[in-house]
């Protein structure tokens, strides 16, 4: 029971609910203490500010980029764009080298900040760490955006209930 004398719902019933709310298909990318590149899939990310321009992304605990994002003080966020199911299903896992066979390249405007995933994105978003918060599980970063980039012809992969559907 929580302090106020009200139960937690079920883990269950909480994915349930969040799965029915249809959520953008990102990752969130950044380069480790030995430059290498690691990145990780999230649905949870939303802007926070124009002035300054600000965004946040969830981070679980046990991410292998959590680490990463930390020691570099920077990443990106790539949107991904409709037909990206097999990188979204990569990324989300833990599994090895998660850039093997997907073209990337360096942030133009952050030196050392996260891939960008350029042939497989509707946009991205390179940004400083400006703030990190615990919150459950999970930790919140709120980062300065300082490079974005738009393909205006391509589609956004959505996520929904567990499947994948494009919007554009």
């Amino acid at each position: 029971m929580s302090e106020e004398g009200f139960r937690d719902i079920e883990e269950d019933d909480f994915l349930g609910v969040m799965a029915s709310f249809p959520a953008g298909v990102a990752v969130v990318t950044s380069l480790d203490e030995r430059e290498r590149p690691c990145g990780l899939t999230i649905s949870a990310f939303c802007s926070v500010s124009r002035r300054p321009p600000l965004v946040l992304v969830c981070v679980d605990e046990g991410s292998n980029t959590l680490s990463a994002i930390r020691h570099s003080g920077k990443f990106t966020v790539n949107f991904l764009s409709e037909g990206r199911e097999r990188l979204a299903r990569s990324f989300a896992t833990k599994e090895g080298d998660k850039f093997a066979g997907y073209a990337w390249r360096p942030t133009a405007g952050l030196p050392g900040g996260g891939p960008v995933l350029h042939e497989d994105t509707v946009a991205h978003v390179a940004c400083l760490v400006e703030r990190e918060v615990e919150a459950g599980d999970h930790w919140v970063f709120i980062g300065r955006v300082v490079e974005a980039d738009v393909e205006e012809e391509a589609r956004s992969l959505l996520f929904h209930r567990r499947g994948f559907s494009a919007i554009g």
